[in-house]
């Protein structure tokens, strides 16, 4: 009886449950319809953008193909220049080479055979030295056996004074005296060397150590400091002998700048220091007189062209 009853009441709540659960149903299913086109929309996208992602990659395939043909073709095309090139390389080479290594060995024997002659133009050199020093030698001694004897003495010079000696006669011959002269100066005796190379240039002063000697003469005064005759000295060697039989006019120069140094003329000094650089730049004492430019505080340049003959100017001493 009561479960009749409650059939009853459900049966009739049916009736007003039956239109809320229909709108429900009914959102629920285009909610799913709306979901479903966008599922669809999303996955055609996607495939759309596969199938252009495909494409895509077609294209750049056929581009790394179409490049690595072009690669295969610029290997080969390297391939034969080179070796057309490492055959003109070898071809050039046995062309060239064997020419090249004959000029080599003559140019060898060129430079041998230069310094043969220049060897040999040393050496005479030095023997018309020597032989002009015994043709000066041998002319004094026919000027001493030329000279007529001394008179007798008279009564007032005194019975048995033995007579004086003539001043213009040479005693030694050249090569001995400067030899000698030498000699005592690199041993330290230079006031006898000094009295040796001035009697060279009395009896010998047309021969070619002159200019030597008169150098020697001025640096024996540079080392005893007597600087004022020492610049004198060091004048005369520039000044008296030309350039082409006087090769101590560099020496000259760097010893006369070094001189004026001394005496505390450092401008007329740095002024022979870079008369030095101009005219004899690769002297081994250009360095030195560059050197002592640069501890006066002025630059140091250099000329390769030596300065023309006679450009040296006279400065006041």
């Amino acid at each position: 009886m009561k479960s009749r009853s409650l059939s009853i009441l459900v049966l009739l709540a049916l009736p007003a449950l039956a239109p809320a659960a229909s709108r429900e149903i009914q959102e629920l299913q285009r909610d799913v319809g709306l979901l479903q086109d966008q599922v669809k929309a999303l996955q055609k996208s996607q495939d759309d953008k596969m199938m252009a992602l495909t494409e895509k990659l077609t294209a750049l395939q056929v581009l790394v193909q179409q490049s690595l043909d072009a690669a295969n073709k610029a290997n080969t095309g390297v391939a034969v220049i080179q070796s057309g090139s490492s055959q003109n390389l070898k071809d050039l080479e046995n062309k060239v080479v064997a020419p090249v290594a004959g000029l080599s060995t003559r140019v060898d024997q060129m430079s041998n055979n230069f310094a043969t002659l220049q060897q040999a133009v040393s050496d005479l050199t030095t023997l018309m030295s020597k032989l002009q020093a015994q043709i000066t030698d041998l002319s004094n001694a026919v000027k001493i056996i030329q000279t007529p004897a001394a008179p007798p003495p008279s009564s007032s010079s005194g019975a048995g004074g033995p007579p004086a000696a003539s001043n213009d006669v040479p005693a030694v011959p050249a090569a001995q005296l400067y030899a000698d002269a030498s000699r005592d100066r690199q041993s330290g005796k230079l006031d006898l060397a000094l009295k040796e190379f001035s009697d060279y240039l009395r009896w010998y002063g047309d021969t070619a150590l002159a200019p030597n000697a008169q150098f020697y003469i001025a640096s024996i005064h540079y080392a005893q400091g007597d600087y004022e005759n020492a610049l004198q000295e060091f004048d005369t060697v520039l000044e008296k002998y030309p350039e082409k039989t006087n090769n101590k006019i560099p020496d000259a120069l760097y010893y006369k700048g070094m001189t004026l140094v001394k005496m505390g003329r450092r401008t007329q000094g740095a002024e022979e220091f870079l008369e030095l650089l101009k005219r004899f730049p690769n002297h081994d004492l250009a360095r030195q007189a560059c050197s002592q430019r640069v501890q006066m505080g002025l630059k140091c340049t250099t000329s390769r062209a030596a300065a023309p003959k006679g450009s040296r100017s006279k400065r006041q001493q």
